[in-house]
């Protein structure tokens, strides 16, 4: 019977993308929650408390935040691990099991000192071996392989681990963000709040009596079985957890009856236009500083993703403290046909702006932005491809224009998609200008500064044209939680200062 409804109800609702890597859009009229909104669809009589608060998790998938998939798994994760350090709503990072480090500028190393007095949940201590182990698997891996790429090597000491680079990263413990288990016959042992535990009742989580920090809002947190995105959603709607991630600007954007709160968390996922920089017309500097022009921000994350984003000029977040504020230029609506005609810009044939097709919200951003080119002077149409095509059509440089997504690091390292020969630059921008400044980024001890001789660097070249960073989201049903404040990796980042409203037995 349960079977038969959980297949009714995702006839009746859209697929819930739970992932943490986000790729779809929409039109304008999108009637999508804005952050901090609450839904509700069909007004219920009275608040619906749980007796307790619950989250999902499939038994049959691994909870070591190594290798655990993204959604539910990443969530419960999170409340047994932490990392040396952890990234803030802003995308900063902060210290967590590292107490102090210090950085060797001659030998690109850093030395992390171990907070001391934390254990494990089992009660043994937090040692710099375990610390090494974790790392070591972590570079082996799917998720964290790329970005400890530039990682030489992992040294243990009595109480402080040292990682040496084969490059000059000032920005690096950015990147340390990574869960620390320990490994333990398939059941990952952290230092964070929570333990797994079971009893008569099943799996769930309780309150990890050693953790360092302290002050749990609840003892106990229950594990409701859910495998697959429908099951999950269906647990959601039908009150049996209470909390779900989302991507509100995917393919299929959720719909749910009832009263939720949704809650929105910073990603550093850019969305932007990407310039064939090696072949004529977009070989031109003024052209494509000329396109630039034409990009309302504001108006596309407002109208497209209904808020669930950030404008931004340049490739790194508006959130962080490196981010130049003061180098943005306000949009205008007669600037763009200004542009194009100081560019002297005379069109021979219309130029052809890819997306990957299986998002609509995608495709729709980029029908606004051909019709907004075309509009100032630069004919420009839009051209829809299945991802295998798109993604092709990238790699072998047949585009002018695309409509690009790519996951950043936290550190702002901007090579790949930059540099000549980056890993990520479809575009073929090759600039001596451009090395010289990303290198003098990754080695400054003043990082604002260079940060901001960087970006006035691409303001003037414009080898790519940033739109937006997305924000994933968060949803509760309402009046559960108070105070929430997510994070992409941490749904519950601050649930010590949370409020959790239970039903009164």
């Amino acid at each position: 019977m349960k079977n038969h409804l959980i297949k009714l109800f995702c006839l009746l609702l859209p697929a819930l993308f739970l992932t943490g890597c986000w790729q779809e859009e929409l039109p304008e009229d999108t009637g999508l929650l804005s952050p901090g909104e609450e839904l509700s669809q069909e007004p219920e009589p009275e608040l619906l408390l749980p007796d307790s608060f619950s989250l999902s998790y499939a038994p049959d998938q691994s909870l070591d935040p190594i290798d655990c998939p993204d959604g539910p798994q990443q969530t419960v994760a999170s409340l047994i691990c932490e990392g040396l350090f952890r990234l803030t709503p802003g995308l900063e990072p902060e210290n967590l099991l590292c107490e102090s480090y210090t950085y060797d500028s001659e030998r690109y190393a850093y030395t992390f000192a171990l907070r001391p007095g934390v254990l494990f949940s089992d009660g043994s201590p937090l040692t710099a071996r375990d610390v090494r182990s974790a790392l070591e698997r972590a570079r082996q891996s799917e998720r964290y392989g790329a970005r400890l790429s530039q990682v030489s090597s992992i040294s243990a000491g009595d109480s402080a681990v040292t990682i040496t680079l084969s490059r000059p990263n000032t920005g690096f413990p950015a990147l340390l963000d990574i869960p620390i288990a320990k490994e333990s016959g398939g059941l990952p042992l952290g230092t964070g709040p929570y333990l797994l535990s079971q009893d008569e009742g099943g799996t769930f989580l309780a309150a990890n009596p050693t953790w360092w920090h302290g002050g749990q809002p609840l003892d106990r947190i229950s594990l409701t079985e859910a495998s697959g995105q429908d099951a999950v959603l269906y647990r959601f709607s039908s009150h049996e957890v209470q909390l779900i991630t989302a991507d509100l600007t995917g393919a299929a954007p959720v719909t749910l009856t009832g009263s939720v709160s949704q809650w929105d968390a910073d990603t550093t996922i850019l969305q932007y236009v990407g310039c064939n920089t090696a072949a004529a017309p977009l070989d031109s500097t003024a052209l494509r500083q000329a396109l630039e022009v034409c990009l309302n921000r504001e108006h596309i994350v407002s109208g497209f993703f209904s808020g669930h984003g950030r404008a931004a000029q340049f490739p790194l977040s508006p959130l962080s403290s490196l981010y130049p504020e003061e180098l943005e230029v306000p949009f205008s609506a007669d600037a763009p046909a200004q542009a194009v005609h100081r560019a002297a810009y005379a069109p021979e044939r219309t130029l052809t702006l890819l997306v990957n097709g299986e998002n609509s919200f995608k495709t729709a951003v980029a029908g606004y932005l051909a019709d907004s080119f075309t509009a100032a002077g630069v004919p420009v149409e839009a051209r829809v491809l299945p991802w295998e095509e798109y993604a092709a059509a990238l790699a072998a440089g047949d585009f002018d224009l695309y409509y690009g997504e790519v996951r950043l690091t936290a550190d702002w390292d901007l090579s790949p998609l930059l540099s000549t020969g980056g890993a990520l630059n479809y575009g073929g921008w090759s600039n001596q200008e451009t090395d010289t400044l990303l290198a003098a980024y990754g080695a400054a001890e003043n990082r604002a500064a260079a940060m901001e001789a960087l970006c006035r660097h691409l303001r003037q070249q414009s080898p790519i044209l940033p739109v937006c960073f997305k924000s994933s989201s968060v949803l509760t049903q309402a009046g559960v939680l108070e105070g929430l404040i997510p994070t992409a990796s941490e749904p519950l980042h601050n649930l010590a200062d949370c409020t959790v409203h239970l039903r009164e037995n």
